[in-house]
């Protein structure tokens, strides 16, 4: 039987953070942080206080054919359609 903690590890996602610089010379820092799916996002990086933003990763699937690739969406190409 699983203890109410590790129930709720196992239950938790990693989400991918990244700061949000205030000047053109800061660069933006990204970090993961394990969180429950109802928890709310965070809005400062823990330890500095620095404003972040959560990111939308991509999540992890075994296909049983190769996709044939449409583009990326960080191509500029790509949201040139017509």
């Amino acid at each position: 039987m699983m203890s109410e903690r590790s129930e709720r590890e196992w239950g938790m996602t990693t989400y991918v953070y990244e700061t949000i610089p205030q000047n053109a010379d800061e660069v933006p820092v990204r970090f993961e942080v394990k969180q429950g799916m109802n928890d709310p996002k965070l809005t400062e990086q823990p330890g500095t206080g620095k404003p972040v933003r959560r990111l939308v990763s991509g999540g992890f699937a075994l296909l049983r054919e190769p996709l044939q690739s449409v583009g990326s969406v960080t191509d500029p190409s790509f949201h040139q359609r017509d």
